[in-house]
């Protein structure tokens, strides 16, 4: 996969939905557990090592030709206890979906029914634009990070710049989590994560979907 390619599908202006959908983040705030740039870190920090680990060895699975589509639909369900969470996956999995049959039309996308999780999706993105399980891996875990990040940054008002170096710090825990995701897949779960998407369903004029 070229470089610019691999940018372009890390970035957070990909028309996924992604910006709509803040990780848990817009419940953690309304709950008092994330206030400043030092509660953010150790969020996006256990985000990754947990629902992104999971997500991306998914996605390096299905890119690598490990599991097939609707075995790793199985895969993400079982592995996401939250229906709340799900629901988000599939919404911004229809997304890129959207968007993989316009710039891969050769590839089968039929397989993926009509709203299946993101991170399948990103595994057949993989395999479509030549990525390796790393590569595509990667892609998951960084923007599993950074959709969180963004969010925390617009709900408490924080600092960019702060909030950049804080993405920055992580750089190194999301290439480990990648190199590890393309190992095999991985079953792990945040609790924590689970109870503010559900909490985050019956919230009064959220900002964010999900």
């Amino acid at each position: 996969m070229s470089l610019a390619t691999l940018l372009t599908l890390a970035d957070s202006r990909l028309p996924i939905g992604g910006h709509v959908h803040s990780g848990g983040v817009e419940e953690a705030v309304s709950s008092g557990l994330l206030r400043d740039v030092a509660s953010v870190e150790l969020y996006l920090r256990r985000r990754i090592r947990t629902s992104g680990a999971v997500a991306s060895a998914l996605a390096a699975a299905v890119c690598a030709g490990a599991i097939e589509p609707a075995r790793a639909e199985l895969e993400a369900d079982a592995r996401t206890p939250s229906p709340s969470a799900r629901t988000a996956s599939r919404a911004q999995g229809r997304g890129l979906l959207r968007l993989a049959k316009q710039v891969w039309p050769q590839a089968n996308w039929q397989a993926l029914g009509a709203r299946p999780h993101l991170s399948t999706v990103f595994g057949v993105v993989g395999a479509a634009s030549g990525a390796s399980p790393e590569e595509i891996a990667g892609v998951v875990v960084y923007t599993t990070m950074t959709g969180a990040a963004t969010a925390a940054q617009r709900l408490l008002a924080l600092d960019p710049a702060a909030v950049a170096a804080c993405t920055i710090r992580l750089a190194e825990v999301c290439d480990r989590t990648a190199r590890e995701a393309a190992e095999g897949l991985v079953a792990l779960s945040d609790p924590l994560q689970d109870v503010l998407a559900e909490r985050h369903l019956v919230r009064d004029m959220p900002l964010f979907a999900s």
